[in-house]
């Protein structure tokens, strides 16, 4: 990564604080200070100073390299090509990677384990919502794949086929996945709570020939029944032929409704398959997967990943940025419908042979220390995360981890989906990492397929909040709206400069709306444009400042609402902080904060006790970043709205802050949320 000019002097705010200026996003946060890697930890790291500076001397050969990390039944003959959209982004882009190099994802990630002999080697340990548990070794898994692979055969599943797969986190779901995958077809994964209607326009716009679902599940200690949402969700789909139904709930759930002929049980279907299913090879550019974006708003794209590249990507960053050793037990908390599990807990652990955890349930089912037990009971050496679990633990347990839960186990931890705010990483280190373990805070997305910035453990000086930088073999760069580099403290646009193995290749129906998403906008640069903001410190590292869209205008600053929710957060009375902007006369927008934390609850001018912490807020904000970004609004409220994916839904909080119709709440974790802030607020 190029390291731009140092920046010039800077302005000072009426309050003191050093400002820094840019056609993007204002910034005023202070830096932290760089913390080395554990010097043990370094001498046993996976990766060192050479394999990144091979890296940025030919990235092309680098990713030849990486690639070699898979078993390829032929070899490719040309590693990469590119085509880019013109200067005025009219050419829908194409990409190719590892063009002529065939091969099975299924036999990357099972079959070549067993073949080395690890076939006794633990793939899985599932835990289950209530407490049942399940271990599979690559052997099992081996055998179980090919079940499902024959009987989806059976099914009529063939290359290119989709299957949508709308189950829980269950050894089921995985097996199913890479059956699929086996078969050269292609899978799309639709999170278990979603609703009918969610659930149908994603069939219906893979045009999937098969649905694999399940009875019911457990959600928070209750059984819930599903099969009568994916009978509404399929009604009229004529390209749906079989609805492929696991077994989880049974009686809990009864009169679960059956079209004969359509639905298939799973263990009649699978269980009586042959074990034995002879993979076939397929191009590196075989559709792997199509994963939606969260639909938050606009219509959801269908991300189309391909496998030689994809398997490559996640294959390389899950042994360097993991640092993946084959004692490590790990554990990834994402639910199997995110990309954060396609590539970090089945594709890129299973590629490198690594035993990982699953877990069936939600984090404070049956009690808050589930993820601590679960810990101690497999004795996991790597967790990685979401921040809004990380704060949701800081909330419940002021005092630290219970000493009654034993995590000494760990040895690194990672955290994903959103930027981390300081206060959380430092508790998340102290508390769960023994005051040691290194914390890769990884920046990437849907469209990137893997990790595209994130510390390398073994090297890297980290700081609280700051993914660092890109990865060996991938550039990001910091532009403003011309797409030239901003000055070092500076904020703008994150852009990925170049190509790289994992990208989507195209959205599912639609290049045209790939182009314009993503490659049009500085299209005369050739970079990929990411839609979050971010600024470079004065070292030329990155640190992520949220959705371009999330900024905040004020008197002509535009601020980041994850500069303001971390400078709250990290007010000891503070658990969780969600930021907006909403129209403002006099200033043009107005800074609007909704916080967690204990104590009083509703509007910030509710009370004298409320009135009270808001000032003490509001300094507090004033002193960390600048008078400028002190919200105008405090709501003291019990929780935030949150996607599935643990993403606060920031435009909800702007419709509560503005007393307008609420939007679309299809993909929220808890649809009550917004009623429980409505009506503490409404008054």
């Amino acid at each position: 990564m190029s390291h731009p000019a140092p920046p010039t002097a800077p302005d000072e705010t009426a309050g003191g604080a050093v400002e820094r200026r840019s056609p993007a996003i204002t910034t005023l946060a202070a830096e932290a200070a760089a913390i080395p890697p554990p010097p043990a930890f370094a001498a046993q790291a996976n990766v060192d100073a050479g394999f990144v500076e091979s890296a940025r001397r030919d990235p092309i050969a680098f990713w030849a390299r990486e690639a070699e990390r898979l078993d390829w039944a032929t070899p490719w003959h040309t590693a990469h090509e590119w085509r880019p959209t013109d200067a005025a982004g009219q050419e829908v882009p194409e990409a190719t990677w590892f063009a002529g190099g065939r091969l099975n994802a299924a036999v990357n990630c099972v079959d070549r384990h067993v073949a080395a002999g690890h076939g006794d080697r633990v793939a899985f340990h599932f835990e289950g919502e209530r407490g049942d548990r399940r271990t599979v070794t690559y052997g099992e898994l081996e055998r179980e794949v090919a079940r499902a692979a024959n009987a989806l055969a059976a099914l009529g599943v063939g290359k290119g086929d989709r299957v949508v797969l709308y189950l829980p986190v269950l050894v089921e779901t995985v097996v199913a996945t890479l059956a699929v995958a086996r078969l050269g077809a292609v899978h799309s994964l639709v999170f278990g709570g979603f609703s009918a209607e969610a659930l149908r326009f994603r069939v219906s716009d893979t045009g999937a020939k098969v649905v694999v679902t399940s009875d019911g599940q457990f959600r928070r200690g209750e059984a819930v029944a599903v099969k009568a949402a994916v009978d509404e969700a399929v009604d009229g789909l004529e390209h749906v032929e079989h609805v492929l139904v696991v077994r989880r709930t049974g009686d809990e759930t009864p009169g679960i409704p059956w079209t004969p002929g359509r639905d298939v049980w799973w263990h009649d279907a699978v269980d009586a398959a042959s074990a034995h299913h002879e993979a076939e090879a397929f191009d590196a550019e075989t559709p792997l997967f199509i994963i939606y974006t969260s639909g938050t708003t606009g219509r959801p794209k269908g991300l189309v990943h391909t496998t030689g590249g994809y398997l490559t990507h996640v294959a390389s960053t899950f042994h360097s940025v993991f640092d993946a050793k084959h004692d490590d037990v790990y554990w990834c908390t994402a639910d199997l419908a995110w990309v954060t599990a396609h590539s970090y807990v089945l594709y890129g652990p299973l590629a490198n042979g690594i035993t990982s955890v699953i877990f069936e349930g939600t984090p404070n089912t049956p009690h808050p220390g589930r993820h601590f037990e679960i810990i101690e009971r497999y004795g996991v050496t790597t967790y990685y995360t979401a921040p809004t679990l990380i704060r949701s633990f800081m909330g419940w347990f002021p005092g630290g981890v219970p000493g009654g839960y034993d995590v000494s186990s760990i040895r690194l931890l990672g955290s994903v989906g959103e930027a981390i705010n300081p206060a959380a990483w430092e508790w998340f280190r102290r508390e769960v990492g023994g005051g040691t373990a290194p914390i890769v805070d990884t920046w990437w997305q849907s469209e990137t397929g893997g990790a595209v910035m994130a510390p390398l453990p073994g090297i890297s000086h980290l700081k609280p909040g700051s993914a660092l930088r890109a990865l060996p073999g991938l550039t990001t760069r910091v532009v403003d709206e011309h797409g030239d580099e901003v000055a070092r403290g500076e904020g703008g646009y994150l852009v990925i400069d170049g190509t790289w193995p994992g990208m989507a290749r195209t959205v599912w129906g639609d290049p045209e709306r790939y182009r314009d998403s993503y490659w049009a906008r500085f299209a005369d640069r050739g970079y990929f444009f990411s839609g979050d903001g971010a600024r470079v410190d004065a070292e030329g590292d990155i640190w992520l400042l949220g959705r371009v869209d999330d900024v905040i205008n004020v008197s002509g600053h535009r601020l980041s609402t994850i500069e303001i929710e971390s400078a709250l957060v990290g007010h000891p009375e503070v658990t969780e902080a969600g930021v907006v902007g909403v129209s403002d006369a006099r200033t043009g927008e107005a800074v609007v904060a909704f916080v967690v934390g204990d104590g009083v609850a509703g509007r910030s001018e509710g009370g004298t006790d409320a009135s009270a912490r808001a000032a003490a807020l509001r300094a507090h904000v004033a002193a960390a970043i600048g008078p400028i970004a002190k919200p105008r609004d405090i709501h003291f409220v019990p929780d935030l709205p949150k996607t599935r994916s643990g993403k606060i839904m920031r435009r909800l909080l702007v419709d509560l802050a503005e007393g307008r119709p609420l939007g679309d709440t299809t993909s929220l974790q808890d649809p009550a949320v917004p009623a429980r802030i409505g009506s503490l607020i409404g008054g």
